[in-house]
């Protein structure tokens, strides 16, 4: 089977490998940003707010660091918002029944406003124009929704036709666009709110199921991973007028070919990136390289 190397693309600075990987993401803009903590979460934590770093590492090499105070999320989601600010949410609701699941920063790390948009996150990605998008797992099947920085609902998947939309696997947020392939039936979903024609387009998905992360580039798509003994599969495909045709399959591996373990993956535009424990590095396939 044909294996496809991932390109590396950010590396963690080594000044802060002593510090805590809480999470770590890749923006709408190419930049690449780590949560970082003194220690790793411990039990009786919960209520207990910090303060953390966050380190930001653009596409040509140059950090920059912004100090968060009080954060709430133990394990927790994180994005940036395109005035500089930040957004940290953690995934499940149950100890935020105050409203202050999510979080808002400034550009200084300073508490903006704070919502709940819902237990089970999933995905958390930002766009653009500032949009977040949340897609959430099973344990709370509410699908897709897009929310404002302060907390406004702008779009949900509700009434969208959606076929199976109980669990959003792969999310896949660039520019002002978010596809999708949900559980059950795994189509691929392009979700365009702001089109008054047609917001939502589903293609039935006759390549794979249980994909975590999708690319797309015209006509082409990549899905990435799959359930127990396939989750470093690469399987592209082609879309059609009604569904999302196989080309290909093969594996995607770290740059010496070996398998990436544990890691974290983000969809954005053509290109999926991958980190692989310990989380300090990220790496890329892009789709129309």
């Amino acid at each position: 089977m044909q294996k496809t190397a991932l390109v590396p693309y950010a590396q963690l600075p080594r000044a802060h490998h002593n510090r805590h990987v809480l999470t770590s993401t890749v923006d709408v803009f190419g930049t690449a940003h780590w949560l970082l903590a003194d220690r790793a979460p411990q039990p009786g934590d919960a209520a207990r707010p910090f303060d953390a770093l966050v380190v930001s590492v653009d596409p040509n090499g140059s950090a920059e660091l912004t100090e968060l105070s009080a954060v709430r999320a133990r394990w927790p989601h994180l994005d940036r918002l395109p005035d500089g600010g930040f957004v940290v949410a953690a995934s499940r609701a149950r100890q935020h029944e105050d409203g202050d699941q999510v979080q808002v920063f400034d550009a200084l790390g300073r508490e903006t406003s704070s919502f709940c948009v819902g237990d089970a996150i999933e995905h958390l990605l930002v766009d653009e124009a500032g949009h977040i998008w949340v897609g959430h797992f099973d344990e709370n099947p509410v699908g897709i929704r897009r929310w404002s920085a302060t907390g406004q609902l702008t779009w949900t998947s509700d009434n969208a036709h959606i076929p199976g939309l109980f669990d959003c696997y792969a999310l896949n947020v660039s520019g002002i666009v978010a596809w999708a392939c949900p559980y059950t039936d795994f189509p691929l979903v392009e979700i365009r709110p702001d089109r008054t024609d047609r917001p939502v387009r589903v293609w039935a998905n006759n390549v794979v199921a249980g994909a975590h992360a999708v690319a797309v580039h015209g006509e082409r798509v990549a899905f990435h991973g799959g359930y127990s003994g396939q989750q470093d599969r690469l399987a592209h495909g082609k879309i059609t007028e009604t569904s999302v045709e196989p080309t290909g399959v093969g594996l995607l591996t770290l740059r010496d070919g070996s398998a990436p373990g544990r890691r974290r993956v983000v969809g954005r535009g053509s290109r999926i990136y991958v980190q692989a424990e310990p989380f300090t590095a990220w790496g890329v396939f892009d789709l129309s390289s």
